[in-house]
């Protein structure tokens, strides 16, 4: 089954160029089946291009989700336009008294700032919160999970001296957890990011059990017992080219960027980069949405059991 999108949503021509399997919401409507709700909280300042990314990952299901997608940052964006904004997405408090089956906050370029110093601060703190009562599950990704651990566990928040860029190797820790169900015995996956995701921090102060992990990059994915809690620490969304892209965009504006690691062939940029991390992200958010959402949701989300504190 498909993702179910909005009849002009840019994603439907992109993703239908690729051979992937979606749903307009005009033919859906006639379907007599109970589609997955899926709020996307986008931080990224390129929407179109990570709207496109995730829905990807989560169009490889049996499923039909239906997604929504959600902002909490009223200035002008300098990425994506006024209109498809207008059009596409919805206000917190559009959404605020429905429930959905799961959430996805993403990333975003905010490694170096401090969580008071962030903008919409207040409002990452808001859905979080509101999130335990109205999300059967929730996926933190990148940045969202060092704003999750916060918010969640009052973690401080680590940073790396250096920017983490590349290709890095991980190892399946919980092969039978539902999460990592099929993967392979080490994996691949991309990371772009300051933070700093260290395994005894999570083990010592935090109930959420590690799946995956990489010695160069730390603690990559982890979740909690009950499945309301999913964390990706990279980018298995990322696009074969968005590395690079943000190496050369680094590179014209004078930072003098590390090549990322294990990206390009040869480690030269004027090769093309190896993709080697599409598998492994199709087969984790297949699992999420399976036995994190689909498995525990509630027919009638109007008798989701609230999270108590």
């Amino acid at each position: 089954m498909p993702i179910r999108l909005p009849d002009e949503l840019p994603a439907v021509n992109f993703l239908k160029e690729e051979n992937v399997f979606v749903m307009t919401t005009t033919r859906a409507s006639h379907q007599e089946i109970r589609p997955l709700k899926v709020l996307i909280l986008n931080l990224m300042p390129k929407k179109i291009e990570t709207e496109n990314q995730f829905l990807r990952l989560l169009s490889n299901t049996p499923l039909q989700v239906d997604i929504q997608l959600l902002r909490i940052d009223q200035r002008e964006s300098k990425n994506t336009p006024t209109e498809h904004l207008n059009t596409f997405y919805c206000d917190f408090e559009d959404i605020q008294d429905q429930n959905f089956d799961g959430l996805i906050v993403t990333g975003a370029p905010l490694g170096l700032v401090e969580f008071d110093d962030v903008l919409y601060w207040q409002q990452i703190e808001k859905v979080i919160a509101w999130a335990k009562q109205h999300v059967t599950s929730t996926l933190f990704v990148c940045w969202a999970v060092q704003a999750a651990l916060k918010v969640l566990y009052d973690l401080p928040k680590w940073t790396r001296e250096e920017k983490l860029s590349g290709i890095y190797q991980h190892d399946t820790l919980e092969p039978y957890a539902l999460l990592t169900r099929g993967f392979d015995g080490s994996f691949y996956a991309p990371h772009s990011r300051y933070a700093d995701f260290p395994e005894d921090l999570i083990r010592q102060h935090t109930d959420l059990e590690i799946l995956a992990s990489s010695q160069e990059a730390g603690a990559y994915l982890f979740g909690s017992k009950d499945k309301r809690l999913a964390f990706v620490t990279g980018h298995p969304e990322y696009d074969g080219d968005t590395l690079a892209q943000e190496y050369w965009r680094d590179l014209d504006a004078g930072i003098s960027p590390q090549i990322p690691c294990n990206y390009f062939k040869n480690d030269d940029p004027n090769n093309p980069p190896m993709v080697s991390w599409r598998s492994h992200g199709h087969l984790l958010f297949s699992n999420w949405l399976n036995y994190y959402v689909y498995q525990i949701t509630p027919f009638d989300l109007t008798n989701m059991e609230p999270t108590l504190d």
